[in-house]
């Protein structure tokens, strides 16, 4: 299902609204939990804000985790299934997880939510496999940065919808959310097209569907496995913000918790422009190779303003220039999908998205032991900063990977 014209048909804009509204609630998922997890743990296991603290950083964990382990298994299903059955089951599986969540009764079925999430928020893969079915190839950077605009949007909706209703009970956020995941389900029901054609198809393998396997699948086109590693080095990077952005903000210009949220407010939004807007004029105009190489230097630049900023508006300006980042991912994305058949597309994203959650795996206890190690009482030199100059040094390895690779690209081409 393809067209010679970057502009879906009709049947496919209604397509393509499904799947952004999946991936949407995703993060908006993801989002809620922020300001309203502390008090349900607190409330339910009784233990003070440090504890409550630990215990949240390993159900982050488990959410990565499970996304590392099944994003592969569940671009292969759709590949083997098609598209449609795996996405609306994954919409399913998280309106039913917000359920379990809310009425969770004790620090354990947190853990069985937040694995479930994990599951089901790697459904996300198959999002993007139906971008690529739908989508010519000179189109995909611009759907694919639909897709990341989506994220934005997300991380902006996400923590204000938690926020506000969390006034109300810490049960009232992730009802919510199962409102909305229920009925995108039967929205989606009764609207989504198959993408995937059953002559399309190919058998389901799990040597395929495992992490690993799809590593193995990686590592027999030799150009795949170096832009894999460019992501892996990108996703590494980002994992600053997500991991200390608070912790550093409160420890160099005294933030406010409003404070934060206005800054990450703004990145949200800066972050849904360019990608939602930008990504497409741009690669249009410069192709997908450049606009990478801009998203990640401007990834690196923002990282090392970041690491010197020494008053907290200068952090509003370097927001701004940050955003720029958000021209890699949808660039190196299409990059990729052009290496790969279309029956094997959701085989390629289960792969990406094993990358990026080995990332969120990693990155994060990263970040915040330099962030530690450089901040503790007696450490041997304060700077707050450090995680920030880690982060350069991880995109700036990133930007050089990404010349090498385009540049055999272009050399085989």
């Amino acid at each position: 299902m393809s067209h010679s014209s970057e502009t879906p048909a009709p049947s496919h804009r209604l397509a393509l609204s499904v799947v952004l509204a999946s991936v949407l609630l995703d993060m908006v998922g993801i989002g809620i939990v922020v300001p309203v997890l502390p008090e349900m743990i607190r409330a339910i296991s009784g233990s003070d804000i440090s504890q409550a603290s630990v215990v949240g950083g390993w159900l982050f964990v488990a959410y990565s985790a499970m996304q590392f382990l099944c994003g592969p298994a569940i671009g292969n299903l759709s590949d083997a299934f098609g598209r449609r059955p795996v996405l609306l089951a994954s919409i399913l599986g998280l309106g039913l997880d917000y359920i379990v969540t809310a009425f969770a009764p004790s620090v354990g079925w947190l853990f069985v939510g937040r694995i479930i999430a994990g599951i089901c928020g790697a459904s996300y893969t198959t999002a993007n496999a139906y971008i690529a079915d739908i989508t010519p190839p000179e189109g995909r950077a611009k759907a694919f940065g639909l897709i990341g605009a989506a994220f934005g949007i997300g991380f902006i909706l996400g923590p204000a919808i938690g926020g506000l209703l969390g006034q109300f009970g810490h049960k009232v956020p992730f009802l919510a959310a199962a409102a909305c995941s229920l009925l995108n389900f039967a929205f989606g029901y009764f609207v989504l097209p198959e993408s995937l054609q059953p002559d399309m198809r190919r058998r389901f393998r799990w040597s395929r569907a495992s992490p690993f396997g799809a590593v193995a699948a990686l590592r027999r086109q030799p150009a795949l496995t170096r832009w894999a590693i460019v992501l892996l080095l990108f996703f590494l990077a980002q994992a600053v913000y997500v991991s200390v952005w608070a912790y550093s903000a409160i420890a160099r210009y005294g933030w406010s918790e409003a404070q934060i949220g206005i800054s990450l407010a703004l990145v949200g939004i800066t972050s849904a422009l360019v990608q939602g807007l930008l990504v497409a004029p741009i690669i249009r105009r410069i192709g997908e190779r450049n606009a990478a190489l801009i998203g990640v230097v401007a990834a690196c630049l923002s990282a090392i303003g970041y690491m010197l900023a020494s008053e907290g508006w200068m952090v509003y300006a370097l927001i701004i220039l940050g955003a720029i980042q958000g021209l890699a991912m949808p660039a190196i994305n299409a990059l990729m999908s052009h290496e790969v058949s279309a029956e094997a597309q959701g085989e390629l994203q289960g792969a990406v998205a094993s990358v990026q959650s080995l990332a969120s795996i990693l990155g994060p206890l990263l970040m915040t032991q330099i962030f530690a190690a450089f901040t503790a009482p007696g450490a041997p030199v304060l700077f707050p900063g450090a995680p920030f100059a880690a982060a350069a040094v991880l995109f700036g390895a990133s930007t050089l990977l990404l010349l090498r690779t385009s540049a055999r690209r272009g050399a085989a081409a």
